[in-house]
C-alpha cells in the first residue's frame, strides 16, 4: 500500500481518449459562442482569448511531467484568461466549462493532496466568477453540473491510476514468484546432486572399509596357501576353506553395494 501511494505522487499524462473529449468540449464551447448574436461586438477578442487558452492547454497536455512551478503559473494564466472571457460576456455561463478542462489536467499532473486542493480552487473560481455577475445562488445553479463533473473526473482518474498501479504490482509479484520458483527448482536440483555425491562418498567408504579389506585378506590367504603347499600341504585344505569364506563374504558385500546403487523402482 505504501508503494501504491508513492506511485500516486508521480505525474501522469492524459491519453488520447481524454484529450479527444477535452477538445470536443472546447469545440462545443466555440460553436456555441459563434452562434450567439450577443457576442458579435467582442467576437474577435473573445475568439483570440479562446485560441490562447487552447494553445496553452494543448502545449501542456502533450508535455510529459512539467515542473510544479510551470503548472502553477499555467493555471494562474489560464484562470486569468477565463476571467477575461467571463468579463467580455457575463451571460455566457457555459464558458466555465474551461475550468473543467483545467481540473482534468490537475487530476493528471498533481499528487493526491495537491490534486484535490487545485480541484477545490477551480470549483471556487467556477462559482465565484459567475457569482460576481449573477449572484451566488444563480451561480451555484448554473455551475452545479461542471462542479460535479470536476469531482467525478478527479475521482475517476485516481481510481483508474490505482487500478493500473495494482495491476503493475500484481504483475511484478507474479514475476517475482516465478523467479523464486525457478530458484527453488535450482536449489532442489543442487540438493539432489549433493545427496548423490554424499551417497557416492558413503559407498566409497564402505568399499574401502569392508570389500577392500576382504579382498586384501583373500589375497593374503591365497599367498599363504601357496607357501603351505610347499612346506606343509596338510594345512592347505583349511587355508582354502578360510579363503572360500572370505570370498563368499566379499561377494555378499559387493552384491549389497550393487543393490544400493540401483535406482528405486516405482511402486
Amino acid at each position: 500500500m505504501a508503494q501504491l501511494m508513492d506511485d500516486l505522487t508521480g505525474p501522469l499524462k492524459p491519453g488520447r481518449f481524454v484529450m479527444g473529449i477535452a477538445y470536443l468540449l472546447f469545440a462545443a464551447l466555440v460553436v456555441r459562442s459563434l452562434t450567439s448574436g450577443e457576442i458579435q461586438p467582442v467576437l474577435p477578442r473573445y475568439l483570440a482569448f479562446q485560441l490562447a487558452f487552447l494553445i496553452l492547454f494543448s502545449v501542456l497536455s502533450w508535455k510529459s511531467g512539467p515542473p510544479a512551478w510551470i503548472m502553477y503559473a499555467y493555471l494562474i494564466v489560464q484562470s486569468a484568461i477565463i476571467l477575461v472571457l467571463v468579463f467580455l460576456q457575463p451571460s455566457f455561463d457555459f464558458v466555465t466549462i474551461l475550468f473543467l478542462l483545467l481540473s482534468i489536467q490537475t487530476s493528471f499532473y498533481f499528487s493526491s493532496r495537491t490534486r484535490w486542493a487545485w480541484v477545490a480552487i477551480l470549483i471556487l473560481l467556477t462559482i465565484g466568477f459567475l457569482a460576481v455577475y449573477t449572484g451566488l445562488i444563480q451561480a451555484l445553479a448554473d455551475t452545479f453540473t461542471n462542479v460535479a463533473a470536476m469531482i467525478v473526473i478527479a475521482a475517476f482518474i485516481i481510481l483508474g491510476h490505482e487500478i493500473e498501479v495494482s495491476q503493475e504490482q500484481s504483475q511484478a509479484l507474479i514475476s517475482e514468484l516465478q523467479e523464486t520458483h525457478e530458484q527453488l527448482e535450482l536449489y532442489a536440483s543442487q540438493v539432489e546432486e549433493l545427496a548423490a555425491l554424499q551417497e557416492r562418498v558413503r559407498l566409497a567408504r564402505e568399499l574401502h572399509d569392508s570389500v577392500s579389506q576382504s579382498i586384501f585378506s583373500i589375497n593374503l590367504n591365497a599367498r599363504s596357501a601357496q607357501l603351505l603347499l610347499k612346506k606343509d600341504p596338510t594345512r592347505v585344505p583349511e587355508q582354502l576353506r578360510i579363503l572360500q569364506e572370505l570370498t563368499t563374504s566379499a561377494l555378499s558385500q559387493l552384491r549389497s553395494l550393487i543393490t544400493q546403487l540401483r535406482p528405486p523402482q516405482a511402486s
